[in-house]
């Protein structure tokens, strides 16, 4: 698959995995939307790219389901289509499912799955319209296992397999692909964005990703996930084997992952 004057949109845009994956499409002749809410950032990030005159900044809050649909309405009017959506933005979690409050728990779910959900549904009639297009969601190892201090975050995730599976399903008769890619230990400041259990940040940088795959090292795997259309795409080290064992060996991760 060529990625040439491809349209591909990218929500967590202005950093991390986001960030990587946008560079790498601009490198292979795709025009890039970049989405997120910080718009300096994404302005940065437009000027690293290969010809960054054929990209765009469209900043966005991914909890604002109007602001949602209006960045949807613009996108297609302004570029006709999007033949890849890539659901990049989200946020973490540090802290013990007791002591998390609800309050933080929406927060997470609504960023990470709610925005998601609302975004694809803003732009999916489009892609169902043409017959074509590619969604692919940045899900994670913890989509598949639970991981202490990450409850909700491991929720969102979860969840995210449930829907773009049932997606893929739905909607494949109609020249649409869904790829799902899990990243495990990725150096982005995922950590740092992280929120406690009463909201704030968590700021730290987990001793687990200080040396973990850089983001453009990851970028070239997830690329060509997409360009084989592939169902999912699992990128890092050794933790994302953590996948098969929970499928064949549950028994191990749970006594692994148990904290004492």
């Amino acid at each position: 698959m060529s990625f040439k004057d491809q349209i591909v949109w990218i929500t967590g845009a202005s950093s991390g995995i986001g960030e990587a994956l946008a560079v790498a499409w601009s490198r292979e002749g795709a025009r890039v939307i970049l989405s997120a809410r910080n718009a300096a950032e994404l302005e940065r990030v437009r000027q690293v790219c290969a010809n960054p005159e054929r990209h765009a900044v469209k900043p966005l809050d991914l909890t604002d389901s109007e602001a949602i649909n209006k960045a949807a309405a613009e996108v297609l009017r302004e570029f006709e289509r999007v033949d890849i959506l890539v659901h990049s933005g989200g946020v973490s979690q540090r802290s013990l499912a007791a002591e998390t409050d609800l309050a933080t728990d929406r927060r997470i779910m609504e960023l990470n799955y709610f925005g998601t959900i609302a975004l694809t549904k803003a732009v999916l009639p489009s892609m169902l319209a043409r017959r074509s297009g590619h969604i692919a969601p940045i899900s994670s190892v913890i989509g598949y296992v639970g991981v202490p201090l990450r409850s909700a975050y491991a929720a969102s995730k979860h969840a995210l397999h449930g829907f773009f599976n049932a997606l893929r399903s739905e909607t494949q008769k109609d020249g649409i692909r869904v790829t799902i890619v899990c990243p495990g230990y990725i150096r982005t400041k995922v950590s740092e964005n992280a929120l406690r259990g009463d909201g704030t940040r968590y700021g730290k940088l987990d001793d687990t990703h200080k040396g973990a795959m850089l983001p453009e090292e990851a970028a070239p795997a997830i690329l060509r996930g997409v360009a084989n259309n592939k169902r999912e795409v699992h990128v890092g080290g050794k933790e994302i084997y953590a996948i098969t064992l929970q499928r064949h060996l549950p028994s191990i991760i749970a006594r692994a992952l148990r904290i004492k």
